[in-house]
């Protein structure tokens, strides 16, 4: 059976439950795996991914095929990445910790926080384009707030630069995510380039603490359940404690195994000092090697998530991201697919046409907020 035959199966099976079609295990998530994090087509989306097909081949970047708008999250990339500043507590009033592995712990828990923060089913957020940027504020049950702000600084390769501040909590985040993806049969792969940086501004000593982020791979894209799933290793580090956590992100085999698992080990001074167990989904634990002691590390089913404040659309720049993607936000929210992909053409027909008249006009085009240093972008702070 070729590759369009068990598209066309899929699709087929698909119309067959939608025209009332009898149940068995082809309505159940795989096997172990979160109903969240899975999903069907319906007819016109299986449609749709029939027609797509042809542009695919085995390990083309997918950054040069046209996606349909019903495997898209309504919202950027850049707003996606706010995730991870939505459980502050977990590491604010960290510098005042004396033990360094402890702090290193509570960085770690910060980051292991923001994976299970997702829309339901297999969903990609908009690729940003050239100079997009968005903006927003967090205020804290502490009366403390919190400060983020995110632009696209180069189309190609794709590459956004973030930075977030609380200075009455002495934190600061900042790094770029340089994301490439691929297309691997029946399954789709973003693999996610870039680094993550912590600094606790009350324990200045302990420099940075970069954090790697795990690759992402959207399962049965072709037939069968759509499945998200986090995979292979990501690393935190900080050098000067030389404390090191590897962290490996495991993916289901096809007989054992189970989805969103991960394991973790800690290293001091090249010594051998803890480890995480859990899924990213639900609840992790840190085990420290030298006590014995297991302490919970987050739980995603009882954690609070932190909401952020934008300012409304109509007070936001042309190139803000909700702004930008107001259209095919609304397109994709009511369910008016060809809305969407017409709003979705025509900001990337727009950004192609900016691009071909600086290119006439010999102009380089300079990000508004960072500026790179090396393959780091910093915030222009003044």
């Amino acid at each position: 059976m070729g590759l369009l035959d068990h598209v066309g199966s899929a699709v087929g099976a698909t119309k067959h439950k939608a025209s009332g079609g009898g149940k068995d295990a082809g309505d159940r998530p795989p096997e172990g795996a979160a109903a969240d994090d899975t999903e069907e087509l319906d007819e016109e989306s299986g449609n749709i991914l029939v027609s797509l097909i042809g542009q695919l081949r085995i390990g083309m970047d997918l950054s040069k095929v046209t996606l349909p708008t019903f495997v898209l999250e309504p919202r950027s990339m850049l707003e996606r990445i706010t995730d991870f500043m939505s459980h502050p507590d977990l590491i604010f009033g960290c510098g005042a910790i004396d033990d360094p592995e402890e702090r290193f712990i509570q960085v770690t828990r910060y980051y292991l926080s923001g994976w299970h923060i997702k829309p339901k089913g297999v969903k990609k957020p908009y690729n940003p384009v050239l100079g997009e940027h968005f903006r927003c504020s967090y205020s804290y049950p502490n009366d403390t707030q919190g400060f983020y702000i995110a632009e696209q600084v180069s189309h190609h390769p794709p590459i956004s630069a973030y930075f977030y501040v609380s200075p009455a909590n002495n934190l600061l985040i900042y790094g770029e995510l340089k994301p490439k993806s691929k297309f691997l049969g029946n399954s789709a792969a973003n693999y996610m380039g870039g680094e993550n940086r912590a600094v606790l501004l009350d324990r200045l000593e302990d420099g940075e603490y970069a954090i790697g982020m795990p690759n992402m791979y959207a399962r049965g894209i072709l037939f069968g359940k759509m499945v998200l799933e986090l995979g292979d290793q990501s690393k935190i580090r900080n050098e000067k404690n030389d404390l090191t956590c590897d962290v490996e992100f495991k993916t289901k085999g096809y007989f054992t195994g189970t989805y969103n698992a991960i394991a973790g080990k800690v290293t001091h001074n090249g010594k051998h000092v803890g480890d995480i167990s859990g899924k990213w989904n639900e609840s992790m634990e840190y085990k420290n090697s030298k006590t014995g002691d297991t302490q919970e590390l987050f739980n995603a089913k009882t954690a609070k998530i932190v909401q952020k404040t934008v300012r409304p659309e109509e007070e936001q720049e042309e190139f803000e991201s909700r702004r930008l993607w107001a259209k095919v936000t609304q397109g994709i929210k009511e369910k008016d697919l060809d809305m969407a992909t017409e709003s979705k053409s025509a900001i990337e027909d727009d950004q192609r046409r900016r691009v071909k008249e600086r290119e006439e006009k010999g102009e380089t085009w300079q990000p508004r907020f960072f500026v790179a240093k090396g393959d780091k972008f910093y915030p222009k702070i003044e």
